[in-house]
Order: structure tokens, then C-alpha cells, then sequence
């Protein structure tokens, strides 16, 4: 076959290899983070823990969430820079049952520990 034949194929592979190239070198640059979350105001018996592991579901965030002794939800987000961000700042609204009053958040070095986001007590 004359390799004008193979040229359009050849363009495709040579996009396709191109487009993966890009896609590995965006992944090497993605940033991660992990924040400790403490709650306060109106947040246990709110549902606050389920809507906070339905967000992070959502956003593709790791890490977990529980209620404390003293009335605060207590929450770790770990994962891409940019979603833990945002679960934190939408800690600071909360649910439509919840009132927040304060968060408090720490940003710590990532561990990578988490494979989910869960509820734990």
C-alpha cells in the first residue's frame, strides 16, 4: 500500500499520543491538599455529617467526619488542592438545616491515608 494511505492514521495516532502526553503532564501539576475542619453553631442533629460526605463524594474528596463532645463537627478533607478548598468553604454554609457560627480550619501536609470520604464517631 502507498503510504499515502497510512498518513491519515498516522495523524491520529500522533494527535492521540499528543493528547495522553498533555493529560499526564496536567496530572504530574495537579496540587494536593489536606485541611482539618473543626464546625461550630447549630451543626449536630442537622444532618450535617451526611450532606458534608455527599459534598465531598462530589467534589472526589477522601478523608472523614464525626460530631464532638462538644457540640462542633469535626471534619478531614484530603485530595486535589482546588476540592478541598471548596469543601472547606462550603463547611462555612453548611446544610439549609444548619447554622454555622465558625470554622476553624488547619492546612496540613497530605498523608494519602484515605481511599473515601466517611461518616466515623
Amino acid at each position: 500500500m502507498p503510504a499515502l494511505f497510512y498518513a491519515p492514521f498516522l495523524r491520529i495516532l500522533c494527535n492521540l499520543f499528543s493528547t495522553l502526553e498533555v493529560a499526564v503532564e496536567d496530572k504530574a501539576k495537579v496540587q494536593l491538599a489536606r485541611a482539618h475542619v473543626f464546625i461550630s453553631g447549630r451543626v449536630q442533629g442537622v444532618n450535617f455529617r451526611w450532606y458534608t460526605q455527599r459534598k465531598a463524594q462530589d467534589l472526589g474528596v477522601a478523608g472523614w467526619v464525626r460530631n464532638l463532645w462538644d457540640g462542633r463537627v469535626e471534619a478531614v478533607f484530603e485530595g486535589e488542592d482546588e476540592a478541598v478548598q471548596r469543601a472547606v468553604d462550603w463547611c462555612c454554609v453548611g446544610p439549609p438545616s444548619a447554622r454555622v457560627d465558625h470554622v476553624e480550619a488547619n492546612y496540613e501536609q497530605p498523608t494519602g491515608e484515605f481511599r473515601r470520604f466517611r461518616i466515623t464517631w
